[in-house]
């Protein structure tokens, strides 16, 4: 099998040759015009990252691709879903109000934002999935598929349940809507929190299937005609209903290939990720904690798995940072020869799991030749 090819530039900058610039570059040489884009919808998949942390990507990096997607003729929006957990993405209202705190508006970028799931996280696509193993339709936001090409823009990081966020997770978990991020973290049917809830009955009068009632003021949930459409999960306004979080890491990155695969198959699609500031956890934190490694440069592919890969790679080959997350855990535990950051930051993780089921599902190559630029 021929290596997917993989672009990198590092992070030297001269006066006639910026960062913004070099990004630029990059997607060029990459091949990013061979996209007919003419007239096309395209969705810049991006994290516009929870308030208070401040490690996810800048705006000026979004509206550089957007300047390009626009350059070649595309119609461009920025996009992610919304979120399954309590935080100020829960939904569209409070999803663009965090978005534009994080300086994510038409002015900086260029183009106007979808949130991709809809006003609660209902508003979903079901998308089957080729040679699904676990998933065989997935729920993917509607505008995301309502879209003719699909471009990730990645803030490449640590992450506590998959080992690190690159551009599979940033496609496959925020295209998600929330019953199919529902359907990854767990066997998709929410639970009742029962001493938050107050019996106020919002989440019956918004369930289509009698599947919950109140008794005692405490609202109960019947999963066995429970969908997991998780509208009461949005609908809950103390956020007393979330989902179960009890599926293990192997199977959660597993499901996450084959939602990116659900969302890449059969339209182009085109993948850029920056390794920067990567800390040890996601950017749904609304708290970043100091990188745990020095920045390393950004990439770009058409093979989100080389994409991965790569990225993968050139991190585990830099320098801990002393007195980040990592160099305590190596500490702790008289580790001085650390052979993989993201594995030795959460030990219970194995990252190579989702890379190796997109790779079987026909996503990408974990081969690559990496091209610096």
């Amino acid at each position: 099998m021929e290596k997917s090819k993989v672009y990198f530039t590092n992070l030297r900058a001269v006066p006639n040759m910026n960062l913004l610039q070099k990004l630029e570059r990059l997607v060029r040489q990459a091949g990013i015009a061979q996209i007919d884009f003419k007239d096309k919808y395209t969705a810049i998949k991006i994290h516009f990252g929870e308030p208070g942390n401040l490690a996810y990507l800048r705006p000026n990096y979004a509206k550089v691709i957007a300047d390009v997607v626009k350059s070649l003729g595309g119609k461009v929006f920025l996009t992610d879903c919304n979120t399954l957990y309590v935080g100020r993405r829960k939904d569209a209202l409070e999803h663009m109000e965090a978005a534009y705190e994080n300086g994510f508006n038409p002015f900086a970028t260029g183009c106007q934002i979808i949130i991709g799931d809809g006003l609660k996280g209902t508003d979903e696509a079901y998308v089957s999935v080729p040679n699904g193993e676990y998933v065989q339709e997935a729920k993917i936001g509607r505008a995301i598929m309502d879209a003719d090409i699909v471009v990730s823009l990645t803030h490449f990081k640590g992450h506590e349940l998959t080992g690190f966020g690159g551009a599979i997770k940033n496609i496959g978990m925020g295209c998600g809507s929330r019953a199919g991020k529902m359907e990854m973290h767990s066997d998709g049917k929410p639970r009742v929190r029962s001493k938050v809830c107050v019996g106020c009955g919002a989440c019956v009068k918004i369930c289509a299937h009698q599947a919950i009632t109140i008794t005692d003021k405490k609202a109960s949930i019947d999963h066995t005609r429970c969908t997991g459409c998780g509208r009461c999960i949005g609908t809950c306004h103390i956020n007393a209903i979330s989902a179960a979080w009890d599926e293990s890491n192997d199977i959660l990155n597993k499901k996450m290939a084959e939602y990116c695969w659900a969302v890449l198959s059969d339209r182009p699609h085109f993948h850029i990720s920056l390794v920067i500031d990567v800390s040890p956890n996601c950017d749904c934190h609304a708290e970043n904690d100091l990188p745990i490694i020095p920045d390393i440069g950004m990439f770009a592919s058409f093979d989100p798995v080389a994409l991965d890969m790569a990225c993968a790679d050139m991190a585990n080959q830099a320098p801990v940072i002393s007195s980040s997350y990592l160099a305590e855990r190596l500490s702790k535990h008289n580790n001085s020869q650390v052979q993989d950051h993201f594995c030795s930051t959460h030990p219970e993780t194995n990252w190579q799991v989702c890379l190796e089921h997109a790779e079987k599902l026909g996503i990408g190559s974990k081969q690559y030749e990496l091209i610096e630029i």
